[in-house]
Formats: C-alpha cells, structure tokens, sequence
C-alpha cells in the first residue's frame, strides 16, 4: 500500500517522531504475526497485518510537496487465492484493514491521509507480472532456497541459451534488494568468459 500524507503520522511508540526517519515494523510478537497469517492461511487477508512502514519523503524530500510525505507499506499476509470474492471486491476493504491496524499505532494516520494505493496479490500480478504477487519471485522457504532456486538444475545461473544467465529474485539468495543475484551471476559469467 502506498499513502501520500498532509504530514507525518505521530507513533505512540517515538512521540517525538523519530520512528518516521527508518523503518517502521508493526509487529508485537511471534503470536502477533501467527494470527497475521491465520487469515491468509484460510484463504483471506489478514485482519490484523503485519506491515514493514516506510516514510522514504523524510529522507529525500524531492518525493513529496514540502510539508507532505510519502509512506509505503509492505503487508503480510494476503492469500492470493481468496476463499470468497474477488480482489477487485476485496481491495478497499483489505486498504482500510491495513489503515485500522496502522492507526493502533499511529492514531493521527487516518487524519493525515490524502491518497491511497492498495495493491493486492493479484494487482501486483496484473501490473508487474509477478506470479501470485509474491516480490521474491516464490516463497522464500526452505524447498526454494540455494540449489533448488529457481529449480533443481537451474541454480547456477545459467540457462539452455548460450550467453543467457539468471540474475533476479528468482534466483539464490532470492528477493529483496541486495544485488546478491547479480553478483553470484556475474562470477559465473567470468568462470565462462575466460
């Protein structure tokens, strides 16, 4: 979910807003993102979120009007295949939830916010292509991790296409922004350059 704001949200946790300038988790505890998944798990979305919230304007103001910010906020958890409905009937609902739990602990947030864009699973499939919505290009769990990402026999970076390497989420270490895909392809280019 991204929300342009008409300044910054208040945490109850840093009244003097020093939360605004990192990352933001909302997450209490281990129980707290258990019940995050339940719904998920169930074929809805969570409830109750867990959210990694960042304020990205606090840091380049180039990104907002002065006095206005940009927050975004990565959600967990949203099946992709709900149990009942459709995400197009679904999405404001699913943008509200996100709000209503942000909002424990950020009160002013709905006061604040000028525009709202939810991205679900399946809008994130729509308009980036990526499978189910997931970012990492598939789960980071154990079955898809090191020789088996993408896919046993395809770790190595390199495909049937002479020249043709895979560099991106996809591949191991998998998602996020590190360029740690790259850079393991890319010393696997030079082994086959020389």
């Amino acid at each position: 979910m991204n929300l342009s704001l008409d300044g910054l949200p208040e945490f109850t946790a840093m009244p003097d807003r020093s939360l605004s300038q990192g990352m933001v988790e909302i997450c209490e505890s281990m129980e707290y993102m258990e019940r995050a998944f339940d719904d998920a798990k169930y074929g809805d979305f969570s409830r109750n979120p867990y959210m990694d919230v960042l304020i990205p304007s606090t840091m380049d103001p180039t990104m907002a009007p002065p006095g206005k910010h940009v927050m975004s906020i990565f959600v967990q958890y949203a099946s992709y295949d709900l149990l009942e409905g459709t995400w197009e009937e679904k999405r404001e609902a699913f943008g509200d939830a996100v709000v209503d739990t942000l909002a424990q602990y950020a009160p002013n947030i709905k006061d604040l916010i000028l525009h709202r864009q939810v991205l679900s699973p399946w809008d994130l499939e729509q308009e980036f292509g990526l499978s189910e919505g997931n970012i990492f290009q598939g789960e980071l769990t154990l079955d898809q991790l090191f020789f088996m990402r993408p896919a046993p026999g395809w770790s190595d970076y390199r495909t049937p296409l002479r020249g043709y390497y895979q560099c991106g989420s996809g591949t191991h270490p998998g998602g996020g922004i590190t360029g740690q895909p790259g850079r393991l392809a890319a010393l696997e280019i030079q082994k086959d350059v020389k």
